[in-house]
């Protein structure tokens, strides 16, 4: 099984429990660019359980498509949980039930001490409930470090609708 079929599957496994729960998955995606929306389309019957999302890449696009706060960005930087918690509530507004935010540095440049590459901060907020955000360190080229990221977004959809919609 390749990885594009791995990560349908775990697209699968997340819209199960999505449509279990009556629930809309709406992303939020920086370093991923698009790619949790392209997984989650990829099921078949997809419509049912994800609403869409924004790819927001640049600063200017977390401000203005997910209502980021300029002065978060430059406060805390793009990549950190703050910015996450504010992408995960933007996304939120535009639809959904349950969003799901990734921020992070997928290399080969770009990392700092403070926040190397492959560091991502990944939010999960269901409607009327505060973000949950978690910080990874995953390893591996570009590549690696986005399909990582994919993989751990979708795992943390079915973990927060499992803990959260007993």
């Amino acid at each position: 099984m390749n990885q594009m079929q791995e990560m349908t599957r775990a697209a699968e496994e997340a819209g199960h429990v999505l449509l279990e729960k009556g629930c809309m998955l709406v992303t939020a995606e920086s370093c991923t660019g698009g790619l949790i929306g392209a997984v989650c389309t990829q099921v078949p019957g997809s419509s049912s359980w994800f609403f869409g999302g924004v790819i927001s890449y640049a600063n200017e696009a977390k401000m203005q498509g997910l209502s980021v706060a300029e002065e978060t960005l430059l406060t805390f930087g793009a990549v950190s949980e703050q910015t996450v918690r504010e992408m995960c509530a933007g996304a939120l507004q535009l639809g959904g039930n349950i969003s799901v935010a990734v921020s992070g540095v997928a290399g080969p440049g770009g990392g700092s001490e403070e926040k190397p590459v492959g560091c991502v901060y990944i939010g999960w907020q269901l409607l009327g409930q505060e973000a949950k955000v978690e910080r990874f360190q995953f390893s591996g080229d570009r590549q690696a470090v986005r399909e990582a990221t994919v993989f751990a977004a979708l795992r943390g959809v079915k973990a927060v609708l499992n803990d959260a919609l007993k």
